[in-house]
C-alpha cells in the first residue's frame, strides 16, 4: 500500500494531469506550453469531477470519465508525434533541455512535500492531530463519488450525516474532493492513505507555473529550478500542505497558473478566442475548489490580462497573427482589435459558466459559505494571528503558529530582513525595465491579501497570508535576478543561496515536528468497518473525527465530535472531551445495535444488554443483544465496597426493583502510576496535567502488583517519537507513532505483555537522544500508565432482586435494574 500511494498513484494523477492538458491544449488553439499542461489539466479535470458529481446517477462514473479523458489526451499526443516524426528527435531534445529543469523542481517539490510520509516507510499522512479539517475532506470525497451530490437519504441522527450535511449540502467547495475521491478510487486506494500524496502532487503541479514566472522575472536553467522551489515550499506553504490544507493548496496550483497565463504566456490574449479557455478552467477550477472567494485572485489575473489586451504591442499582435499565418489589411486590423476582445470574453465565460456549474446553480449558497468562512470568529488552530513577514517563506521553527525562539528569533529575521531587501530591488527593477505585467501581478497579490485580510478573521487572514507567499518569494528572486544582471553578480549567488537555505531549513523544522497518523490503528478500524458493514448506526466512544472515513459503512455517532448525536451529545463534557456512557439513558442506547470503545483496563464497560463481539489491539466492539431491553436504571457505583452496597441497597429498594434482576459490573484490578509523581529530568514540562517528555531522559517509578502472573503495561497519552518501556531491567517494547485525537482524551496505546511476581518492581520509560526521522520532534506527553493482568475485563453479575446483599463486598463500576 505504501509503494502504491506515493510512488504509483502519483505519477497516474500525472498522467490524468497532463492527458486531460493537451485535449484543453488542442481545444485552445495551441495555447499552452508543456509546464502549464499539468496544473491547467488539473483544472479540467476538478470541472469534468464537478460535473459528473453533480448528477448522483454519474457520480460512480467519475473514475472512468477521468481515464477516458487522459487517455484521449494522450493518444491525441501520440498521434501528433508520429505525424511529426521527421523532426520528432529535434523537438525532444529541445523539449529535455526547456522542460528537464520543470521536471526536476516538480519532483523535488513532491518529494519534500512528502518528505514525512516517505521517510517513515509507511501509508499515514501528517495533518494527524494538527488540524481535523482533513478529516471531513475524507468522507466528502468518499461520499460524493459514491452519491455524488444528492443529500437527502441521510441519516441526521448521527455525526457521519450531520457532517456531510452540515458542509457539503450547504454548498462547501468540494472541486479537490471530486478530483481526488475520483483519482484515488481508480485505483482502488484507501482515501486516507492517498490523501497526503495527493497534496504533495497538487503542490508540485504548482512548480510549471512557477517555473515560467521564475523565467519572467530574468532566471534561467538552475537559477529558475531554485527559485521555483523556493516559491513552492516557503514555510507557510509547507506548513499548510503538512497539516492536510487541500482546498488552499489545491487553488495555489491554480493562482500561480492564472498568473504564468496572463504574465508569462499571454500571447493567446491576441490569438483565436479559444484561447481563453484555459484562463476560463482554471478560473472555474478555482471557484469549486475553493469557494467564491477565488474571485479575488481571479480579479487580479483578468486585470493584468486587461492590460496586456489593450496595452500590447503591435509586435506581440503581430507576431501572433504570423502564427496564424493571416494576413490582414490595417482596416482589417483595426476592425478585428475592436471585436476579438469582446468574442474572447464571450468564450470565457461560456466556458466558466458550464465549468462551474455546481457553484453557479447554488451561488446564494456559495457566496453564504465564503460569507461564514471570511466572517467566522473561530481562529481554528491558530492562538493569535500569523505575521506578515512571515510570507518571506523563512520560519525557523517546527510550529509556524509560535515565533521561532533563541538564537532561531535573530537568525529568522536577519534572513527575512535580507528577502525583504530582495523583494523591494525586485519589484522596483521590474517596474523600470522588466515585463510590466508581471510587475503588476506581484503588486496586485499583494494587495489581494491587504484587503482580503483587512476585512477577514484571523483563520481566512493566514490563509490568505499563504496564498501570497509565493509571489512575494518569486519578487525576492526578481531581486536576485536584478543582481545578476547588475555588477554585483557576485552576490546573486550568496543571497541567493541564503534564500533557499532558509526556506528548506525552515522546512526541516517543520518535517521534524510533524506529527503522523497511527497507521495500525486506522488499519485495525478499516478491518471493523468491513467486518461489521451495514449493522450501524454505531456510537464511537473514542475522539477521533477520522474514524467517520474509516468506519464509514457503520453510520457512526461521535458524542464528543463537531457535530454529536443530538439525543447523546449530553454523555460528553463538549467537542473533545471524554465520553462517558454512564451518562446516557437506557432508552438513548437503544437505538445503537454496535458500541465501538478504545481497548483501557480501567474502562467503564457498556450496559449489560451488550456482549463484547470483537476485540483488537486498539479497540472492542459490543453488540446489543437483540431481546435485549433497555435497562430501567442504570446507577454508576462510586467508592469502596461498603458504600457500593449502601448505593446497591437504594437501587433494591425502588418500586420498579419488584420482579426484576440487578446486573453489576465488577471492577477489574488495575494498578495506576502517575508519571507527574516519577523522577524524571527537570526539563520535561506539564500540560493539562500531564508530563511532556521535551528532551531525552529517563522516567523511573515503583508498583506493587498483588499477585504473580501474566500484567500487562499500558501507556496513556500521545507519542510520535520513540520511547523504550523497561520494568526490572527487562526491556518491553518500543512504542512510537502512536497518538491519540486530541489532548483532553487519555487515549491507551498498543499494551505491553510482562510476566510478573507479587510485590514491587521498577518502571523505566526512555526517551533517546536526537534523530533526523519524521516527527522526531513531534507531541511526546504521557497522561499515565496502568499496569492489570492480561486478559482482564469486568465480569457481569446478575441477580434477583430481593437477593441484593449477595453482589455486596466486591468493587463494581455500575450496578442495572433488568426487567425479568
Amino acid at each position: 500500500m505504501f509503494l502504491l500511494t506515493v510512488i504509483v498513484y502519483p505519477l497516474v494523477l500525472a498522467l490524468l494531469c497532463a492527458g486531460a492538458g493537451v485535449l484543453v491544449d488542442r481545444a485552445s488553439g495551441g495555447a499552452l506550453c508543456g509546464p502549464l499542461l499539468v496544473p491547467v489539466g488539473a483544472a479540467a479535470l476538478i470541472a469534468l469531477s464537478q460535473l459528473t458529481t453533480y448528477i448522483p446517477g454519474l457520480a460512480r462514473a467519475t473514475p472512468a470519465a477521468l481515464a477516458i479523458v487522459a487517455l484521449a489526451g494522450v493518444g491525441l499526443a501520440w498521434q501528433r508525434a508520429r505525424r511529426a516524426r521527421a523532426g520528432l528527435r529535434e523537438s525532444a531534445t529541445r523539449l529535455l533541455a526547456a522542460g528537464g529543469w520543470v521536471a526536476a523542481a516538480s519532483v523535488l517539490v513532491y518529494v519534500i512535500a512528502l518528505a514525512p510520509v516517505l521517510l517513515s516507510g509507511r501509508a499515514t499522512f501528517s495533518s494527524f492531530m494538527a488540524l481535523s479539517d482533513s478529516a471531513f475532506h475524507l468522507i466528502g470525497a468518499d461520499y460524493l463519488i459514491r452519491h455524488g451530490q444528492s443529500y437527502s437519504h441521510l441519516d441526521l441522527r448521527n455525526s457521519y450525516g450531520l457532517f456531510i450535511d452540515n458542509y457539503y449540502n450547504s454548498s462547501y467547495p468540494s472541486g479537490a474532493d471530486t478530483l481526488f475521491g475520483g483519482s484515488a478510487f481508480l485505483l482502488g486506494l484507501p482515501l486516507i492513505w492517498a490523501f497526503q500524496p495527493f497534496i504533495a502532487f497538487m503542490l508540485a503541479a504548482a512548480a510549471g507555473p512557477a517555473w515560467l514566472l521564475a523565467r519572467g522575472i530574468g532566471l534561467d536553467r538552475a537559477w529558475a529550478a531554485v527559485a521555483t522551489l523556493c516559491a513552492t515550499l516557503p514555510a507557510l506553504v509547507y506548513a499548510y500542505a503538512l497539516i492536510g490544507s487541500v482546498k488552499e493548496i489545491a487553488a495555489l496550483a491554480l493562482i500561480l497558473c492564472l498568473g504564468a497565463l496572463v504574465t508569462v504566456r499571454s500571447d493567446w490574449l491576441h490569438g483565436s478566442a479559444r484561447g481563453a479557455i484555459p484562463f476560463a478552467l482554471v478560473t472555474a477550477a478555482g471557484v469549486s475548489a475553493l469557494g467564491v472567494g477565488f474571485g479575488a485572485w481571479a480579479l487580479a489575473a483578468a486585470l493584468v490580462a486587461l492590460v496586456v489586451l489593450v496595452g500590447g504591442d503591435e509586435r506581440a499582435r503581430a507576431g501572433a497573427r504570423l502564427r496564424r499565418g493571416a494576413i490582414v489589411r490595417r482596416r482589417d486590423t483595426r476592425s478585428a482589435l475592436t471585436a476579438r476582445p469582446l468574442v474572447l470574453v464571450a468564450v470565457g465565460l461560456v466556458v466558466l459558466a458550464v465549468s462551474a456549474l455546481p457553484t453557479w446553480a447554488d451561488l446564494s449558497g456559495s457566496v453564504q459559505v465564503t460569507q461564514s468562512i471570511a466572517g467566522t470568529s473561530n481562529p481554528g488552530n491558530l492562538r493569535s494571528p500569523l505575521k506578515a513577514v512571515q510570507a518571506l517563506g523563512v520560519w525557523l521553527d517546527g510550529s509556524y503558529k509560535l515565533a521561532p525562539g533563541g538564537g532561531a528569533h535573530t537568525l529568522t529575521y536577519a534572513l527575512i530582513a535580507l528577502a525583504l531587501a530582495a523583494c523591494v530591488l525586485g519589484v522596483v527593477q521590474l517596474l523600470r525595465s522588466g515585463p510590466r505585467a508581471l510587475a503588476c501581478w506581484l503588486v496586485l497579490m499583494a494587495g489581494v491579501w491587504l484587503i482580503v485580510s483587512s476585512s477577514s478573521t484571523t483563520w481566512v487572514g493566514a490563509k490568505t497570508l499563504m496564498l501570497t507567499s509565493p509571489a512575494v518569494v518569486l519578487a525576492a528572486w526578481a531581486g536576485v535576478a536584478a543582481l545578476r544582471a547588475s555588477r554585483w553578480s557576485l552576490a546573486a549567488g550568496l543571497v541567493g543561496a541564503l534564500l533557499l537555505g532558509g526556506v528548506l531549513v525552515s522546512d526541516a523544522f517543520q518535517y521534524r515536528s510533524s506529527d503522523l497518523a497511527p497507521t495500525a490503528r486506522y488499519e485495525e478500524l478499516a478491518s471493523l468497518n468491513a467486518r461489521f458493514a451495514g449493522r450501524g448506526p454505531t456510537l464511537f466512544t473514542d475522539f477521533d473525527e477520522y474514524a467517520m472515513y474509516e468506519l464509514r459503512d457503520l453510520d457512526i455517532g461521535g458524542p464528543d465530535f463537531v457535530y454529536p448525536p443530538p439525543a447523546l451529545a449530553q454523555i460528553a463534557g463538549g467537542y473533545g472531551r471524554p465520553v462517558n456512557l454512564q451518562r446516557a439513558l437506557p432508552a438513548a442506547l437503544s437505538a445503537y445495535p454496535l458500541i465501538i470503545t478504545r481497548r483501557n483496563p480501567a474502562a467503564v464497560r457498556p450496559p449489560a444488554a451488550y456482549r463484547l463481539a470483537w476485540q483488537g489491539t486498539y479497540y472492542q466492539v459490543w453488540q446489543r443483544q437483540p431481546s435485549a431491553p433497555p435497562a430501567l436504571a442504570h446507577v454508576a457505583l462510586t467508592g469502596g465496597p461498603a458504600a457500593q452496597c449502601a448505593q446497591i441497597a437504594r437501587v433494591a429498594a425502588s418500586p420498579a426493583a419488584r420482579g426484576a434482576q440487578l446486573v453489576a459490573a465488577t471492577a477489574p484490578t488495575v494498578v495506576r502510576i502517575p508519571p507527574q509523581r516519577a523522577a524524571h529530568p527537570r526539563g520535561w514540562g506539564r500540560v493539562h496535567g500531564s508530563l511532556v517528555l521535551s528532551r531525552p531522559g529517563s522516567l523511573s517509578a515503583t508498583f506493587v502488583t498483588p499477585r504473580a502472573g501474566d500484567w500487562t503495561v499500558w501507556l496513556e497519552g500521545r507519542l510520535m517519537p520513540a520511547v523504550t518501556v523497561d520494568v526490572d531491567g527487562r526491556r518491553l517494547g518500543t512504542i512510537a507513532g502512536q497518538l491519540a485525537g486530541n489532548s483532553l482524551v487519555p487515549d491507551t496505546m498498543t499494551p505491553l505483555r510482562v510476566r510478573l511476581a507479587a510485590g514491587a518492581h521498577r518502571l523505566t520509560i526512555t526517551r533517546g537522544g536526537f534523530t533526523l526521522a519524521p516527527g522526531g520532534g513531534g507531541t511526546a506527553v504521557l497522561d499515565g500508565v496502568l499496569v492489570a493482568p492480561a486478559g482482564a475485563s469486568p465480569v457481569l453479575r446478575a441477580v434477583a432482586g430481593a437477593r441484593w446483599r449477595s453482589l455486596c463486598g466486591v468493587a463494581y463500576q455500575w450496578v442495572e435494574l433488568v426487567g425479568a
